[in-house]
């Protein structure tokens, strides 16, 4: 349970190279938007630095955000993640069970207090005293105003934890709230999706461990550097949208030829996240990538936003064809004044002379 050792030489011991450890702290800055001039500081902060003890709640989930931090590639989780911080409690993956679980994360949270970071994943229910949902006969509310009074900040991964997710979609039987809901006197950072990317995780937890704060945010609460464009603008489809070449069906020749898939519903134009960037199973692929279009999971009550396979609607997102014949007319009535401007100029000086 004591993690005395420094990264640096916990890393040396697990014969993790010099030039490794560079890779990770070159390909963390990248991801988090940082000049190459920042390398050198994550690398000597995170080289000297204690491992923080982590523990890892789960309540009204899936298990799905636990499941991708295990496919995490930048570091991989065999490889590197285990070796930056003291994974104490995560029910998935932890070996001990039961009253030996419990006293792991008790014993874990009083040595640690003041100085660990909790991850949550799952909504927290309150209907019913809470009790729709508990770990150990304790209610996941109580779960998690006991972990966080001692927690250092607390990272929402996952959708349900940071906005509330599938369990509070309309009718919300179990009244679940997110963790932002319950808990407003600690440092949070949100990263929603479902599940979460990998990358956007380990990156905050390096973000932390480097510059001692959490990185810069946006309304809701996400890391900007992963969070800070819409999945539209880096989708490697955008060109098909601008020339107005959409997909009107799965299995039409516009679907197979890659085309825009906005007509299927894709939310990827009010959707913000790195899913175009960072991708999934090792930088493969993401869904649109995979040929189905965005359901904007990274966005509050996307679960009641309206069908997944229903298109935005215009008041939202102009069609390209629309802005492309808008465009064109704007072109056309500009060249119209200017050969105007030209006739008037030149009537003008005849009549001078």
């Amino acid at each position: 349970m004591e993690n005395k050792l420094a990264l640096g030489e916990t890393l040396q011991q697990r014969g993790i190279s010099r030039r490794s450890f560079l890779k990770f702290c070159t390909v963390t800055a990248s991801m988090l938007a940082l000049p190459q001039s920042a390398v050198p500081r994550i690398a000597e902060a995170l080289q000297n630095t204690r491992r923080p003890s982590v523990i890892w709640l789960s309540f009204q989930e899936c298990t799905g955000c636990s499941e991708a931090l295990t496919r995490s590639h930048s570091p991989s989780i065999e490889g590197l993640i285990f070796d930056y911080v003291s994974l104490d409690y995560l029910e998935l993956l932890q070996a001990a069970a039961g009253e030996d679980a419990e006293h792991a994360r008790h014993l874990a949270m009083k040595e640690n207090w003041g100085e660990y970071l909790l991850i949550v994943d799952g909504s927290i229910p309150l209907g019913e005293a809470g009790m729709y949902s508990t770990v150990a006969g304790v209610s996941n509310l109580k779960a998690l105003e006991e972990a966080a009074e001692g927690a250092k900040a607390i990272l929402p991964v996952g959708t349900c934890a940071a906005y509330g997710g599938l369990p509070l979609a309309n009718p919300n039987p179990t009244d679940a709230v997110a963790v932002s809901d319950i808990i407003t006197d600690k440092p949070i950072v949100n990263i929603p999706g479902c599940p979460p990317i990998p990358a956007a995780m380990t990156g905050v937890l390096v973000h932390f461990l480097t510059f001692h704060e959490l990185p810069a945010l946006d309304h809701l609460g996400r890391p900007l550097a992963f969070f800070g464009q819409n999945i539209h603008d880096r989708c490697y489809r955008r060109p098909f949208y601008e020339r107005g070449q959409f997909a009107d069906s799965f299995d039409d020749e516009g679907a197979k030829k890659g085309w825009c898939l906005y007509k299927l519903g894709c939310k990827g134009p009010t959707t913000y996240n790195a899913c175009a960037v960072s991708k999934w199973n090792g930088g493969v692929s993401f869904p649109i990538q995979a040929g189905h279009g965005c359901i904007g999971c990274s966005e509050p009550n996307f679960w009641d936003a309206g069908g997944f396979y229903q298109a935005l609607p215009q008041a939202t997102f102009t069609s390209a064809g629309a802005l492309g014949a808008a465009a064109a007319a704007g072109a056309a009535v500009g060249a119209g004044a200017a050969v105007l401007a030209r006739g008037e100029s030149k009537q003008t000086q005849e009549t001078e002379s």
